[in-house]
Parts: structure tokens; sequence; C-alpha cells
């Protein structure tokens, strides 16, 4: 049973937000701009994004809503209507609930009727892990289609106000670096057990996942505090303001633990290419999700080095105008890359999407369909 993507779409929130802005959306904290702000943006070379929270950082569309609209987009340019889709998989980093699951949400905002449910949390990696479950489900032909949407709302997390509410008055680096890191949007893809009689169909090849939670620290978190060596979770405290008062609730990324993503990446490829999955020279187009320019670089030097290099015209992202969507990434890429380049029969697509949050590297082999 052959699986294809037969559709994409994606829903950015708001109007471009460009780099001289970003403070203007998510304020100022106590009043100060941010001594980071340049070097981090200079370093991951994103020069707009969408925020879905507005100049009074009050929230203009949910997450659940952005992922129902990244849906109907979708859904839109296929071949059938809404109401025939049978599976529904859902991925995001936070809900906008923390019960029930996101999935859950989605369906209700697109008013799907018993559609067998799926919800992956995680990062960047859970959209293609809520990916594989509709993959799977119609490999085995237990489905015929599936809707698979990731959706990413990030910017609350990033108001001043949250900063200001620790109690020790200081925003440490690994706090502050993903407030210029991360960004909203949803995107979605249609899988279907055949391929479009017109139109554009990639077919999934597979989709392998590494996960190295065992060899490595937590490196990106919400839910502790900044050096607690307690294991004291955001909901061990003795009120949630207590954790927020703890810095708890703020968006963290080890830094210092982030070069190694680049190493568990390429390690993965070369398993891939050890285990006959694929051939770097019969790759004609790479689809990574790189959080920052600065990794693109690292990406390439390892991979020559090891002696698997990949032209860098092969190369394809929308980072730099998108910004950084998480889990959503992925599949706002794949829908503007298709929609973008005249793809002929036969050719394949390469797509890698490292996880910083314990260094989990997910992949996925595409052939256009003829």
């Amino acid at each position: 049973m052959n699986v294809y993507i037969n559709s994409t779409g994606h829903f950015l929130p708001g109007k471009a937000v460009n780099n001289d802005e970003i403070e203007d959306v998510l304020g100022l904290i106590y009043g100060k701009k941010s001594r980071l702000k340049k070097r981090i943006l200079k370093s991951n070379g994103i020069v707009q994004r969408h925020y879905a929270i507005n100049n009074q950082q009050q929230t203009q569309i949910s997450n659940s809503n952005m992922a129902a609209n990244a849906g109907v987009s979708c859904i839109e340019k296929s071949f059938i209507p809404m109401s025939k889709i049978q599976m529904l998989s859902c991925a995001t980093s936070q809900g906008d609930l923390v019960l029930p699951g996101f999935g859950s949400m989605v369906q209700a905002a697109l008013n799907l009727p018993e559609v067998e449910l799926h919800t992956t949390h995680g990062i960047c990696s859970s959209s293609m892990m809520a990916l594989k479950a509709a993959y799977t489900n119609i490999k085995c032909d237990d489905v015929d289609n599936a809707l698979v949407i990731a959706s990413e709302l990030t910017s609350r997390l990033f108001k001043s106000s949250r900063y200001e509410q620790v109690e020790s008055n200081k925003i440490d680096f690994n706090a502050e670096f993903l407030r210029w890191m991360l960004s909203d949007g949803a995107g979605a893809l249609l899988l279907e057990n055949r391929q479009r009689i017109s139109g554009k169909s990639l077919q999934i090849n597979w989709i392998k996942s590494f996960s190295n939670a065992d060899v490595y620290p937590v490196c990106m978190t919400v839910g502790t505090a900044k050096n607690d060596v307690n294991n004291k979770t955001w909901q061990d405290y003795e009120t949630y303001a207590c954790a927020e008062k703890a810095g708890a609730l703020l968006l963290r990324q080890d830094v210092r633990l982030l070069d190694n993503i680049v190493s568990v990446g390429v390690n993965g490829f070369l398993k891939l290419i050890s285990q006959n999955y694929v051939r770097p020279d019969e790759i004609d187009h790479v689809l990574c999700h790189f959080s920052s320019k600065y990794f693109k670089s690292k990406i390439f030097d390892m991979l020559e080095t090891a002696g698997i290099s990949i032209p860098e015209h092969k190369w394809y992202t929308n980072l730099y105008e998108r910004g950084n969507t998480g889990c959503a990434s992925i599949f706002i890429m794949i829908d503007e890359f298709i929609n973008t380049h005249d793809l002929k029969s036969g050719e394949t697509i390469f797509c890698m999407v490292p996880e910083s949050g314990r260094f989990n590297c997910a992949y996925m082999h595409l052939t256009v369909a003829g």
C-alpha cells in the first residue's frame, strides 16, 4: 500500500514582523531594549516572522484555530471534502489547554465527525511523529486518508510580562535566547492511499527517527527553574504563581549543549546510508529544518568531512522569511517548496528535522509521483 502527500497548506497569523518590530510586539523587559537581540538575530539569519499576539500582547487567534486554518487551506486544494477525512493526526509543543489533547481541540475547530484521532506532544520533530502515525495507518490499510497538522503558538511565552514575574529580576541568556528564535504558524498535509490523477503527488518512501535522550541531558525545556538540582517541576510548587516567580515557566535553551544537534543529525544520516535507506548522490532536493543559519554551515562542514556532502543548490529553506515555527516548520516548508518548484516525476526529496529538546532527529524520503 503506497502513501502519498496529495495536498498541502499552511497558515501564518498576522502581518510579517521584521527584526526592528519584534519588541513592539513582544514588549520591552523592564522597559529596556535587549542587548542580545542583534547578536542572536545575526546568527540565526531570520529577517521576518509572524506572531499570533498583537502589540498589546493579546492573543488574536488560538493555536487550535491556526491549526484548523492550515487544515482548511490544505483540504481546499485537494479533491476530497473535509467530511471524508478518516484520520486527524496533530502535533504541537504546547496546546492552548493542558487537557484535553490538542487533536481534540483541532477536530472541534474543523467540525470533523468521528475521525480516528491522534496527538503527538514534543518539540520540532513531533510533526514527523504525527505524520508517521498517519502514514502507518494508511500503510496497513486501516484508513484511506489522513489529515496531518502541526501548529505552534510560542509568542505567548515571550511576552515581557512573563519575564517580569521572575523573582530575581534577572533574565539569563538561556531564557532570553529563544525569544529571538521562535515564532508562530501552522502547516498541514493530506495523505492518501492513491496519487492524484492531476497535480502534484509525493510518494512517502519511508519515515525514520533516532532519539538520543539516553545520551544527552535536556537541552530545551519549559517547566523547571534555572539550575534546579532537586528535579522540581512547575507542578511541584505550592502555587503556579510560585512556579512563575521561580522562572519555572520560562522556555529555556541550554546553548552549551546546542551544537550537539549537528552531530546527532549527521550521525543519523550516516546510519540511514549504512542501512541502505538512502544514497546521497540520488537525492535531488533537501528540506532541512535547521533552526538557525549558524547551523547550516556546520552541517555542510560535517557532511563534507564524512564524505557525504550534498551540493548547496539542492538545499531549500524558508527559515529567513517565515521564521522558526518549531514542529510546523517542515510542513510549511513542504507546502511552499512544492508550490514554488517545477518538480519532475521521479525526483527525490530528503527531509530532515533535528530536535534539540533531548536530541531526537527525524528523516523522511519522498519521490515525486508520475
